[in-house]
């Protein structure tokens, strides 16, 4: 009994070990095949971070590849065909193996804007469940990304605010106030209004100075730094803005407006055989069109005594109304060949109205545009936009309103954007319209020769206020003219 006892605890004592062995095989097995998943999951998990940011990298080459098109192609929305997107691009490795390729859609500029946008879809040959989505606008700048831009010297009185970009080929003098830089492309300028004696060495300035308060040194001694008139500081010198391009702008938008050649209302009007034209804006999307028969004479002793080209008191006495409710076109272009008078107030539109004789060599008969009373917008982010393009100057003339606000971007090809000169005389029942309580400007001014609405004798509006439209930098009025036609790229986002 004793030793079958003993027998019986030695098999015990063996089923104990083996059942401990079989315990742990089962972990190490189980440890061993965690191990084995982890690592395939990781490897896995490297592969697919590999293939993310090669499908990133791909998707990032379909916006590299669109903007370099469009520097070769600047109006190609559609890849070089005539279908829709997506278009798709094989990307290959140095050996020219296919390693993946992008999809790419392309949302073309809305009417007036030169917005593209650009979304682009990687994905990799190895793993083409994996992709990454990139998107992109670009555009390219607009003769609007400044508030003022000058072929001639500039000089803005004290009592002049102006909050956008102001630049020139000539000499700024500025003795208002700046919210954003002033350039100029002269590193030294001669100061046109200095009365110093001999001229020009005692007038001698930089590109860019004031004379509000303390003058500034004259070179070589550096400039001051005047916070108080350059907010945003001042710059020169900087390259030139070629005025001769707003030239070719002129015909193009002739192109636009006369499609199969041929001028007619509402897009285009012929010579009116009187003074001009004059449109009043609606904000139904219309304009009314008058034929403007007489001009007001001039009072008594109003005289151009500045011996100023084309003076005269540039407002309606009598019209004659053509035809109401025109709809703007839909390319929003109305090219005039004659003298144009503009006022009223759009909501929802985006319009360019030029006034130019294509052709015409005598500067006597260059065409003008007007503005005597309110011209507005309803809308302020960019819905309406308002482009005024005179082939010689965009006008605003004596009997204008005291106060009132031009909501527009205005350029003149050769004349200038402003008033004339009105001496004292120019007074009509007792009223003083030489000098004028205020003007505000919410847009931008483009002047071949020096810009003003007041001189330095009180005359013109006494308080001007120059508010830059931001939103005209990428989304000007339609066929305005560009500054570059680079694209520059806006914004950038990844979508997934």
């Amino acid at each position: 009994m004793k030793h079958f006892g003993l027998k019986n605890r030695g098999v015990k004592n063996r089923g104990d070990i083996l059942i401990s062995v079989v315990v742990f095989a089962a972990i190490t097995v189980t440890v061993t095949i965690g191990l084995v998943n982890w690592g395939a999951a990781m490897l896995a998990g490297i592969r697919t971070t590999q293939a993310k940011e090669q499908a990133f990298q791909i998707a990032e080459a379909g916006i590299d590849y669109y903007r370099w098109h469009l520097a070769q192609f600047p109006t190609d929305y559609t890849d070089g065909t005539t279908g829709p997107s997506p278009y798709y691009h094989a990307v290959t490795d140095k050996n020219d193996v296919v390693i993946g390729g992008y999809a790419l859609t392309i949302t073309p500029p809305p009417l007036g804007s030169t917005k593209v946008v650009i979304t682009s879809t990687g994905t990799t040959t190895a793993n083409p469940n994996v992709s990454r989505t990139v998107q992109a606008t670009l555009a390219q700048p607009s003769l609007a990304q400044y508030a003022v831009i000058a072929n001639d010297n500039l000089r803005f009185g004290a009592g002049t605010t102006i909050y956008g970009p102001v630049s020139s080929n000539q000499g700024i003098h500025f003795d208002g106030v700046a919210f954003n830089v002033v350039s100029s492309a002269l590193a030294t300028d001669t100061d046109p209004d200095n009365s110093c004696t001999p001229q020009p060495a005692c007038a001698v300035e930089w590109g860019v100075f004031t004379q509000s308060g303390t003058d500034d040194p004259s070179p070589p001694t550096a400039a001051n730094n005047r916070p108080d008139v350059f907010a945003a500081g001042r710059q020169y010198p900087v390259p030139a803005f070629p005025f001769a391009t707003l030239a070719v702008n002129l015909s193009s938008l002739l192109t636009l407006s006369t499609p199969g050649g041929v001028c007619s209302a509402p897009r285009c009007w012929v010579s009116s055989g009187a003074q001009g034209y004059y449109m009043h804006l609606n904000t139904n999307n219309t304009y009314d069109m008058y034929t403007v028969n007489t001009l007001k004479a001039a009072p008594s002793g109003c005289t151009s005594v500045a011996s100023q080209s084309q003076w005269g008191t540039w407002s309606i006495n009598t019209k004659t109304l053509i035809g109401a409710g025109y709809a703007i076109p839909t390319n929003g272009i109305v090219f005039v060949k004659d003298n144009l008078w503009i006022d009223g107030q759009i909501n929802g539109s985006r319009l360019t109205v030029a006034a130019a004789d294509i052709g015409q060599t005598d500067p006597t008969k260059y065409l003008n545009i007007t503005v005597n009373n309110d011209l507005l917008y309803t809308n302020f982010d960019g819905t309406d936009v308002i482009g005024l393009i005179a082939q010689n100057n965009v006008n605003v003339g004596l009997f204008s309103a005291d106060s009132f606000t031009i909501d527009a971007a205005l350029v003149a090809e050769i004349g200038r954007v402003g008033r004339f000169y009105y001496n004292s005389n120019c007074r009509s029942g007792g009223v003083s319209y030489y000098d004028r309580s205020s003007l505000t400007l919410n847009g931008m001014i483009a002047t071949a020769i020096r810009y003003g609405f007041a001189y330095t004798d009180g005359t013109g509006y006494t308080t001007r206020n120059i508010n830059y439209d931001g939103n005209l930098l990428y989304s000007p009025p339609p066929s305005f003219p560009l500054a570059s036609t680079q694209y520059q790229t806006i914004s950038w986002k990844q979508l997934k």
